[in-house]
């Protein structure tokens, strides 16, 4: 029997794209369909099947269209990010679960006639769907512990490295002081941190050595994202750029992680 509360639903926080249109109904979540719902929803079935019980499993469409997932319950960490969400332990796991993610998608084969969202995915392309937006509220902790991922939207077929690479610049964060202040507690030590997250995922050393770079090229990638968002007149992203400083706090960005490429690498091999 469905309860009054349930009928009503619960407005879940977070997201840009999708703020204030995600719906929890009980032990569903309600959600707009991306165009390729039912290539992402075969998907995520493939994953429960084969053993990756990490994320939500689709339930369905609604009358009108939406998405029905099931409902992950945790805790998800919400900007201005809490440092429990911060501490070493938790970064450590999130590379151990994003590890887990790509070695079971890695024995799914990829639907290529699927037209896979471009806008953060891997310009050059891969075999593995990547997740693509593992930032701290797409992450779902139990007992300090990453334990789930949510808000596949943005999965496409890609390198695990470039998910890796994406992955870093939200939980290291990979980002100048200036522009992590507003968004993240004090004192997180970058090169340090992004050395746990490749010990947690037990990155090669191969991988070790491009990381940095890639990680340059995925934030090209997210600002060209971002870029896009804003001329179509997204009212999130507008808000969002004039929050945090505009234009100057992605060159800034892009500046700063060239001019330490080489302490990340340091920090990576030594």
């Amino acid at each position: 029997m469905t309860t009054e509360d349930e009928a009503a639903g619960e407005a879940l926080a977070g997201g840009t794209v999708n703020a204030g249109a995600v719906v929890r109904r009980g032990a569903w979540v309600e959600r707009p369909a991306p165009h390729h719902v039912h290539a992402l929803h075969a998907h995520l079935l493939a994953l429960k099947e084969s053993g990756f019980d990490a994320a939500p499993t689709p339930v369905g469409l609604t009358a009108d269209g939406r998405e029905r997932l099931t409902f992950v319950p945790g805790d998800v960490a919400l900007p201005p990010f809490p440092a429990w969400a911060m501490t070493a332990p938790a970064l450590e796991s999130v590379g151990v679960l994003l590890r887990r993610l790509h070695e079971t998608a890695t024995g799914i084969v990829v639907d290529t006639d699927v037209e896979w969202p471009p806008d953060l995915a891997d310009p050059e392309g891969g075999t593995v769907v990547c997740h693509n937006d593992v930032s701290p509220d797409n992450v779902v902790f139990r007992d300090g512990r990453a334990a789930a991922l949510i808000d596949f939207d943005l999965a496409a077929p890609g390198r695990p490295l470039w998910d890796v690479a994406m992955t870093a610049r939200y939980w290291v964060p990979m980002l100048d002081p200036e522009s992590a202040a507003s968004l993240y507690p004090p004192g997180l030590d970058a090169p340090a941190r992004l050395r746990i997250l490749a010990d947690g995922y037990g990155l090669s050393p191969e991988d070790r050595a491009a990381l940095p770079g890639t990680v340059e090229q995925a934030t090209e990638v997210c600002r060209a994202f971002v870029a896009r968002r804003v001329a179509g007149g997204d009212p999130g992203y507008l808000r969002m750029l004039a929050e945090r400083g505009g234009w100057q706090r992605w060159d800034r960005m892009r500046d700063w992680l060239a001019a330490h490429r080489e302490t990340f690498t340091a920090a990576l091999l030594g």
